[in-house]
């Protein structure tokens, strides 16, 4: 073959390789995990283009930026050539009112999903979590991914993210010709602040008398990597993501160097409850369902694609309880560095309790009176 005839095929080829390269769109883009996939993906050879869409233009200069708000139909515009679209516009913090992050949460992935197919893309990856199988003594160790989803909206977060499964799965069905894949990581460190992580800002580890829970996490690299390669479409369905195994509840003692505290469950659960109606902790009792029992999954699927985590559990709780060195949390409520040591380990959690039940009897004689 002449040298001319190779350019030529060479030519050729080049061109049906950046065909076949996706363009694909992240919501979410300018901050957290949206923020590390779209650096990311600008990097790959195998990605033609970003679209990063957020309410602000973050720092990747290499995507192409809307600024926008998702809840906003002028997306499906800005959608138009995506590929693919990767929905991490979702807000699950501890400090937003509940309804309005539910607000936001719905609608916007009602309107991700609608611009998506009005836009001609093939495929939308949502970013839910693994807590939607729910926290149940019962659960069988590791849990499949196509397990039955038997959480309850009790939890932090938990009723938005089964709705955008909802959504997720009737999308396909509306929309002849788009695919949903869904991502459900494990408890995600690294910049993350949840009631999960939470849990490790306190002076003591509180556990529930007789209860058997698994620790099994997801380092935010971990999850990007996997987004990516469900953005590939190197995977679809459910996906569930985190470290290989899990760890004990003794085990997480020992490696961590917390020592616990032991209470029956009606009391932990009781107390929990009082202190979020009385709006003293951001956590509803709910939260507590997932450091009590099972939810650990085996994250098969993305396996036999060929992905694998680059982290393992103890890596993970390592650098978690280096974030938080430093915090002070009892029953999810930040405290002062001056409240904590004022107050001790087993005091702060005494103390909240308490005021709880002051303020609630106050309440009970407002009533009366």
């Amino acid at each position: 073959m002449s040298s001319p005839d190779r350019e030529v095929r060479a030519a050729r080829n080049e061109t049906a390789r950046t065909a076949r390269r996706p363009v694909v769109a992240v919501t979410g883009a300018a901050s957290g995990p949206g923020a590390l996939l779209t650096q990311r993906l600008t990097e790959s050879d195998e990605i033609k283009q970003v679209l990063a869409i957020d309410e602000r233009r973050g720092e990747v200069s290499e995507a192409h930026w809307h600024v926008l708000d998702v809840r906003d139909p002028v997306i499906a515009d800005k959608l138009r050539g995506a590929d693919v679209v990767v929905h991490l516009a979702v807000d699950l913090d501890l400090g937003t009112d509940a309804t309005a992050r539910t607000a936001y949460n719905v609608r916007g992935t009602q309107t991700v999903l609608t611009a998506a197919a009005a836009a001609g893309v093939r495929r939308v990856v949502l970013c839910t979590s693994a807590m939607v199988y729910g926290a149940l003594a019962e659960n069988d160790v590791p849990l499949a991914e196509d397990a039955e989803l038997r959480a309850t909206a009790e939890a932090t977060g938990v009723g938005d993210l089964l709705e955008i499964e909802r959504l997720g799965e009737r999308a396909p069905r509306a929309h002849p010709g788009l695919n949903v894949t869904v991502v459900r990581p494990t408890i995600l460190v690294g910049g993350t602040d949840t009631a999960l992580t939470r849990y490790f800002e306190s002076p003591r580890l509180l556990v529930v008398a007789g209860s058997r829970p698994t620790w099994q996490f997801c380092h935010v690299e971990d999850l990007v990597s996997a987004l990516e390669y469900a953005a590939l479409e190197k995977v679809e369905g459910e996906l569930a993501v985190g470290c290989d195994g899990w760890l004990e509840q003794e085990e997480v003692e020992e490696l961590s160097g917390i020592r616990r505290m032991e209470l029956p469950s009606a009391v932990a659960l009781g107390a929990a409850s009082r202190l979020h109606r009385l709006g003293l902790t951001p956590s509803p009792a709910g939260d507590l369902a997932y450091t009590m029992h099972p939810w650990a999954v085996s994250g098969s699927r993305l396996h036999a694609a060929g992905w694998r985590p680059k982290w393992t559990n103890e890596e993970v709780l390592a650098e978690l309880l280096e974030e938080v060195a430093g915090r002070h949390t009892v029953a999810g409520r930040r405290l002062g560095r001056k409240d904590a040591t004022t107050l001790g380990a087993a005091g702060a959690t005494v103390a909240l309790v308490g005021t709880a039940a002051i303020v609630h009897r106050a309440r009970k004689a407002r009533r009366r009176a």
